[in-house]
């Protein structure tokens, strides 16, 4: 009676291990696609019978992808601005031909470094995860060995594609404008520590002075600036001078700022300019509009599942950190200085 061939016998011909050869042939992550293929190829070779396996296997190459898409309870309250980004999935994985699977992490699943429950439940291809969560919680997810995306979000120890804004040359741009229109006192308003974004657009910021040859003013840079109108009022009252131009690092700023200068007597744009970045609600309804720096957020979206398809196929390629570009909008918050 001849002998029935077993996995071990696929791993001695191509020299890997037993553990390699089951996770080719069941399509579990952890072998690179090369050498799935040679496990598969080897298999139909020798005679290898499948059974459950290869009925998997079937079944993995008609069913549709499943994406699952993740964020903090916070990031998912900001509808204006995630909201848009995660529709943008929504349609991009649907054109596909994949299905979209939505959890939300609220804080005692990240502070316990709790999986989505989406990962026990379902046979999950690919995740996105949206803006910051925790570097740790980020990397546990990572390290499932589900192909990951990050949307708005990296940090060194994460290895893991990331789709971000060109915050640098965005807020370069900001600042360049403001310089053009005469001003050369321009402060800077924004928490650089609440995101990795905005510690970029700082030097964006000091990227644009030092090309004109303006010396940034400690004094002026108010780095630890949380989005509260207090606070805010509190470090204007405390300046000696006051900048002819204030460079906000979200439009959430830009609409306080602006409050604040009007509300000190201000007009703005004839005594200050305000401009902000995100081209969100908050720039738009104030008044005067502020001027700001426009996020293709349908962009981002499409993007970002364009990339996870991408990397689901391409397993052992490089991570890449793809930066997206944004547009200024001029409004009415700016003007010409002196």
């Amino acid at each position: 009676m001849e002998r029935k061939i077993s996995m071990q016998d696929i791993a001695n011909r191509l020299n890997i291990s037993k553990n390699s050869v089951s996770q080719a042939l069941s399509g579990k992550p952890g072998v690179s696609e090369e050498t799935r293929q040679a496990v598969q190829k080897m298999a139909d070779q020798l005679g290898y019978q499948y059974t459950g396996t290869r009925k998997q296997k079937d079944q993995e190459k008609t069913s549709p992808m499943n994406i699952a898409l993740i964020a903090s309870d916070y990031a998912f309250s900001l509808i204006s601005f995630f909201g848009e980004i995660y529709l943008s999935v929504e349609n991009e994985v649907r054109s596909r031909g994949m299905n979209l699977f939505i959890e939300s992490i609220n804080s005692h699943s990240k502070e316990h470094l709790v999986l989505p429950a989406l990962l026990t439940n379902h046979q999950i291809d690919g995740i996105l995860i949206l803006s910051h969560i925790s570097t740790e919680y980020m990397k546990k997810i990572i390290d499932t060995g589900i192909p990951t995306v990050l949307i708005d979000h990296h940090e060194p120890s994460l290895r893991a594609d990331s789709i971000l804004t060109n915050n640098r040359f965005g807020a370069f741009t900001a600042v360049e404008h403001l310089i053009q229109l005469g001003h050369k006192e321009i402060a800077f308003v924004g928490d650089v520590n609440f995101s990795p974004s905005y510690q970029e657009r700082l030097d964006g910021y000091l990227l644009a002075l030092n090309k004109y040859g303006l010396k940034a003013n400690q004094q002026f840079m108010f780095t630890s600036a949380q989005e509260n109108s207090d606070e805010l009022n509190s470090y204007f009252e405390n300046l000696e001078t006051k900048p002819s131009a204030w460079f906000c690092v979200n439009d959430g700023h830009g609409f306080l700022m602006t409050s604040l200068l009007q509300q000190q007597g201000y007009n703005v744009p004839g005594d200050v300019s305000v401009c902000s970045f995100d081209n969100g609600q908050l720039s738009q309804i104030a008044t005067p509009k502020i001027t700001t720096m426009d996020i293709d957020l349908t962009y981002y979206g499409k993007k970002a599942v364009e990339q996870l398809w991408w990397r689901i196929h391409h397993r052992n390629e490089p991570i890449q950190e793809i930066l997206l570009p944004t547009k200024l909008i001029i409004r009415d918050s700016t003007s010409v200085h002196g």
